[in-house]
């Protein structure tokens, strides 16, 4: 693995990472929204990774025959909206979004799951800095002893 191939991977989790909390701030933000675009009430959104695979068959040839790594790092394999946990249904017969029988559908969102995959996405985004800076420190101290 060369020095720079430490950054790389490095920099996918930050970038994944990152996504992941962009998307979990949008479910908060939308905790309450009744109403999208579409008429519908709006539906949590779930980030889901894969390993990132070297992109060129040269390269995945190369990786396997001199060191046996496959994927160098971590990709956004898709965002999905949840379709598996239920919308909250609070009786509100005066709120414009209420139906014939008086209920409001609110969005599947739980803030405290929310808050909890936000925490774990930002201990993750810091074990990646952490890594990076790690990298970069020993990748310097090779360049020092070269130099010397």
């Amino acid at each position: 693995m060369g020095m720079f191939t430490a950054f790389d991977i490095n920099a996918s989790g930050l970038t994944a990472q990152q996504y992941r909390m962009d998307i979990i701030s949008e479910n908060v933000a939308n905790a309450n929204t009744t109403r999208t675009e579409d008429g519908t009430p709006y539906r949590r959104k779930v980030v889901t990774f894969a390993e990132k695979e070297s992109q060129t068959p040269f390269s995945r040839v190369l990786n396997n025959v001199t060191d046996n790594y496959s994927g160098k790092g971590v990709k956004v394999s898709s965002v999905q909206e949840d379709q598996t946990t239920e919308m909250n249904k609070v009786y509100d017969p005066s709120h414009p979004d209420a139906d014939q029988d008086g209920y409001v559908t609110y969005p599947n969102i739980n803030i405290v799951t929310e808050m909890t995959n936000l925490i774990d996405a930002s201990r993750a985004y810091e074990a990646n800095a952490t890594a990076f800076t790690t990298s970069k420190a020993m990748a310097v101290k090779g360049l020092e002893m070269s130099n010397g």
